[in-house]
């Protein structure tokens, strides 16, 4: 990456106060620039995978150190500009916390992580953050950039709180005043010297709300999270079958989990997405486990098209789903919980029954839905 700018005449506070309100336009919250010396992360990254703590995602070992080390990923690279963006569906009532508590205390729902109910962030995120680069090419003459979100070994949330967008909370995200942390993270590598913008300081206090709410304690230590333990990565990233012992903990979240944010009290302010291309689709804000469970490939794919779902494949979508619907089989009243009927439960049960009678073509991964579809039969009560 190399600048090409002849022109160097250019006030760096005021192309900074323009990157701000050219973002501002394109849908994004805040942005901020960060120096690339990241060496200080360095000895942390190592010590979370030397623990193991990235599962199955051996991409992450792949890159190592690169993930700290912005020059080395794209050479030429002086600053980073870093970017978040809210994603709340803006028909999302208020009380969206206890609406989303609600549903997952109803065995029949099929929750669905909020980040994942409107479109693909990734397409979203990289093409305004290529219309911001090019905004500022028109300022200051050719540069050299690569724009990323969520898809090359960056270290996102380093970048982002080492620039002023809010701190690393103890669930690992970042925190802002502003916002919360329901927002996307973006970034644009450059190889002009921006003004750096201040990094943000934390504001968790004493607080461990996140880290007691974690159904699989998947919060090992603050800032830390054993992703072998998280449902965001049992139900996404992980692509053979879930582990037994973490089944049960998974309730009827199909996609993601929202927990750790759900219990935030910084996500009292919480925005709603500037654009509409994170509404809800294909109303997955009541959609049940029957109902998803019904669709054939064909179908998934038809819904999910321009959806960051897709990307797990219908045999993950469905071994996810039998494992949620394991849990209401089993699920019995408590304090939060309610108990299915006796016609859900027998629903259910059929339509169970009824794949391992005549199952989807999956390929190879067929024996592993089937596995799973089996274990969750298994789940109901032998009084019931």
């Amino acid at each position: 990456m190399r600048h090409e700018s002849a022109d160097t005449a250019w006030n760096p506070d005021e192309v900074l106060a323009s990157l701000r309100q050219w973002a501002t336009e394109l849908g994004f919250s805040q942005i901020g620039v960060a120096d690339v010396d990241l060496s200080s992360a360095e000895a942390p990254l190592m010590a979370w995978l030397d623990r193991g703590f990235h599962g199955e995602m051996h991409y992450m070992a792949a890159h190592g150190l690169k993930r700290a080390r912005p020059a080395e990923l794209v050479p030429g690279t002086v600053r980073v500009i870093t970017a978040r963006m809210d994603y709340l569906p803006q028909a999302l009532p208020e009380g969206w916390q206890a609406v989303s508590w609600q549903r997952m205390a109803t065995p029949s729902a099929a929750v669905v992580s909020l980040y994942a109910h409107g479109r693909d962030y990734h397409k979203v995120l990289r093409n305004r953050l290529q219309k911001l680069a090019e905004r500022l090419a028109e300022a200051i003459g050719p540069f050299g950039h690569r724009a990323f979100t969520d898809s090359a070994p960056v270290l996102e949330v380093e970048l982002a709180s080492r620039s002023g967008l809010g701190w690393r909370g103890k669930h690992s995200l970042l925190l802002s005043r502003q916002s919360g942390s329901t927002f996307f993270l973006g970034e644009i590598y450059v190889d002009v010297p921006l003004p750096l913008t201040p990094p943000e300081t934390a504001h968790c206090g004493q607080c461990t709300a996140c880290i007691d709410v974690c159904p699989t304690g998947a919060i090992v230590e603050e800032g830390v999270v054993d992703a072998r333990r998280c449902i965001s990565y049992l139900t996404i990233e992980l692509d053979g079958p879930i582990p037994e012992a973490m089944r049960p903990h998974i309730g009827n979240r199909i996609y993601g989990c929202d927990d750790c944010q759900l219990i935030c009290p910084w996500n009292k302010f919480a925005q709603r997405a500037r654009l509409p291309d994170f509404d809800t689709r294909i109303g997955l804000d009541r959609a049940t486990l029957l109902q998803l469970w019904a669709w054939d490939e064909a179908t998934f794919l038809r819904s999910t098209e321009g959806s960051a779902i897709r990307r797990i494949g219908f045999a993950r979508w469905q071994r996810n789903i039998a494992v949620a619907m394991g849990n209401a089989l089993a699920a019995r009243a408590d304090a939060v919980h309610e108990t299915p009927d006796a016609p859900l439960r027998q629903a259910i049960r059929v339509a169970l029954q009824a794949w391992l009678t005549q199952p989807p073509a999956l390929g190879e991964q067929q024996a592993m839905v089937a596995e799973h579809v089996r274990w969750a039969l298994a789940q109901l009560p032998a009084d019931r």
